[in-house]
């Protein structure tokens, strides 16, 4: 399952996902392209109940595209790469697991898009944000334009994107961009501790289920919204696993979910 340019182990129910071309782990076609098959092996492997990415070595998460590539692609080309972009990234949005992003220094352009992707993000405090594409002659078109308002609210993405400036990590959580800063070197510890969580204490098949409500239902009228979330409990209500979390309750021991 692992990649050259993303590799991945699987332990205790949590994928852990490297980006891995250091230094700056840009995100070339190659790159897109090894991720999109590394989820879409995710999603056939029963073993998987969470996913934490993060980037090799020390100095970024992800700094973005690969300007190199991009210099050299033909006009006729961009839509390419944005149709690509776009549809990596909405997997990973809609991957049945919890995603999280472990960020390690430079956070900037695709690779923001990518966390933005992810429900949680998880922040060593060294790492910088930034989307600079407006200051290249681009918008965030993976993604970045339509996700970051969702996270941060129209008025400060719009300040993020039009000036192209950097934050730090404590001012991204203090927008909510981040769910949590910690000393730098603790982002994949802290991420592996949150996966973990989820993995042991919840079900998958509830997780599963509430994700789908809010990331649809957060798009939608409340509406709209009732008549989701109506449909996925319906579903819950015969499922082995919120029989086994009533009795286990009841019995009070530790459930043994199956995601069923």
């Amino acid at each position: 399952m692992s990649d050259d340019l993303v590799q991945t182990s699987i332990e205790d129910n949590i994928a852990k996902l490297t980006l891995n071309s250091p230094p700056v782990n840009a995100l070339s076609q190659g790159m897109l392209k090894a991720l999109d098959g590394t989820f879409n092996d995710i999603a056939e492997n029963e073993d998987v109940r969470a996913v934490v990415i993060t980037g090799a070595g020390n100095n970024a998460f992800c700094a973005g595209a690969d300007v190199n590539e991009m210099s050299q692609m033909k006009p006729e080309d961009a839509a390419t790469s944005v149709l690509l972009g776009n549809d990596v990234f909405t997997t990973i949005a809609e991957c049945d697991h919890p995603v999280i992003a472990a960020i390690n220094n430079l956070c900037l352009g695709g690779g923001l898009e990518l966390a933005a992707a992810c429900d949680m993000r998880f922040s060593s405090d060294r790492a910088r944000f930034g989307t600079p594409e407006t200051t290249l002659g681009l918008i965030p078109a993976w993604g970045g334009v339509l996700r970051l308002p969702r996270i941060v609210g129209l008025p400060k993405a719009k300040e993020l994107v039009y000036t192209g400036q950097m934050i730090n990590a404590q001012e991204a959580q203090r927008i909510g961009l981040v769910n949590k800063v910690v000393p730098d070197g603790d982002e994949v510890r802290a991420s592996m501790d949150m996966a973990k969580r989820i993995s042991v204490k919840a079900s998958p098949l509830a997780v599963t289920k509430a994700k789908r409500v809010m990331d649809k239902g957060y798009e939608t009228t409340i509406e709209e919204g009732t008549e989701l979330l109506l449909e996925e409990m319906t579903s819950l209500a015969d499922s082995h696993d919120l029989e086994e979390g009533l009795r286990a309750f009841q019995e009070k021991r530790q459930p043994e979910f199956k995601g069923e």
